[in-house]
């Protein structure tokens, strides 16, 4: 791998990590560690399924959180009975990447 090559896949590691290190604080911030971990495997998955658009910007990156928060939301409202769509959630993990920006 040449050195811009290089270069260029840390940044996107880089920026991997920063958007799902904002998406997994919020969860655990607001439904505790075990929810922020499915949801962190929920993260990753939804990566493996966008592996062919080479989410290489920021708003790619997003997309991937998006689809997460989407299982999220499904999980709590199907434990909570709920068909209720936690919509505060969106406003937390905006919160908590802005502060990481």
């Amino acid at each position: 791998m040449n050195p811009l090559s290089s270069l260029y896949h840390d940044e996107k590691t880089h920026m991997a990590a920063r958007e799902l290190s904002s998406f997994i604080a919020a969860v655990s911030q607001q439904y505790g560690p075990q929810q922020a971990r499915l949801s962190a495997e929920d993260w990753l998955e939804e990566l493996d399924h966008m592996e062919g658009t080479s989410p290489c910007d920021n708003r790619n990156w997003r997309a991937v959180t998006i689809a997460a928060s989407a299982r999220l939301a499904d999980r709590l409202s199907a434990s909570a009975g709920a068909h209720e769509v936690p919509l505060y959630l969106v406003n937390r993990y905006e919160a908590a990447s802005n502060t990481n920006a």
